[in-house]
């Protein structure tokens, strides 16, 4: 693994469900450090595009490299990797029968054998970094939807991971918490020298804090550049996109195609 590679390269890769190909020709380069947009409608390939740099979906032809390395194809390789791999799913995943504090807890009590002492004081480390400091004791139950996003974010930072991907990170979130979750996504990708991928249908939130972004739509990448290239394209499909209409290039039944991304 080398520090100077991308954290994430895509070379001619196809991405196949159930015999379909839902993505094809995709070529991704996400530098060390940055924070890349993946934009999308609903059905585009976003969530099979995360399958396959999670090691979940294998590539039906082309390479995929995460964080300087081939993407293994050996079980146990392929779990020792996601060990460096920082997910936050959209449903946040915590478990109800859990505090918040022994949900953060979970991944260290299951990959390491640090002492308690040192996972508690660790655990209390990442709930002052997403700003829960005093919420460890708390249930689920308790948290609003803002507060529960960011203790799964918490729990995902648990291992130190060099990657973080964020599958859909406002949904379900009113406005004010959509801006303090992409401003600690910001924040932190900065402070803890993160690489970050962001999968989203949410434009004009992610757009302010992304460093480059790409826009997925009938099956591939259609555009590839900084937010100010996205937002100064001519491009007839990427601006239905981003306008929201309802007729052009891109059809209303993409959602057909693929599961809800």
């Amino acid at each position: 693994m080398t520090t100077d590679s991308p954290a994430v390269r895509l070379t001619d890769v196809r991405l196949d469900r159930g015999g379909h190909t839902v993505l094809a020709h995709v070529d991704l380069l996400v530098p060390r450090g940055s924070i890349t947009a993946v934009l999308g409608p609903s059905g585009s390939g976003k969530s099979t595009l995360l399958a396959g740099l999670t090691g979940e979906l294998q590539p039906a032809a082309g390479s995929i490299e995460v964080l300087g390395a081939p993407l293994p194809r050996h079980k146990r390789a392929l779990l020792q990797l996601r060990k460096s791999i920082g997910v936050l799913l959209q449903g946040n995943g915590l478990l109800t029968d859990l505090s918040v504090a022994d949900n953060i807890a979970l991944p260290l009590r299951a990959h390491t054998r640090l002492p308690a002492a040192v996972i508690d004081r660790l655990v209390a480390m990442k709930l002052h970094a997403v700003g829960l400091r005093a919420a460890g004791e708390l249930y689920p139950r308790q948290l609003s939807g803002g507060m529960a996003r960011r203790v799964a974010l918490a729990r995902a930072l648990a291992l130190d991971p060099p990657l973080m991907i964020y599958d859909e990170p406002l949904t379900g979130l009113d406005p004010i918490a959509s801006g303090v979750i992409m401003g600690l996504i910001a924040r932190l990708n900065a402070t803890l020298g993160l690489t970050s991928i962001i999968v989203t249908h949410h434009v004009h939130e992610t757009l302010p804090i992304a460093d480059r972004t790409i826009v997925i739509a009938n099956g591939r990448i259609v555009f590839s550049g900084t937010p100010a290239q996205l937002q100064a394209t001519d491009d007839p499909l990427v601006l239905q996109f981003l306008r929201g209409d309802a007729d052009g290039p891109i059809a209303f039944d993409a959602t057909a195609r693929e599961e809800a991304a």
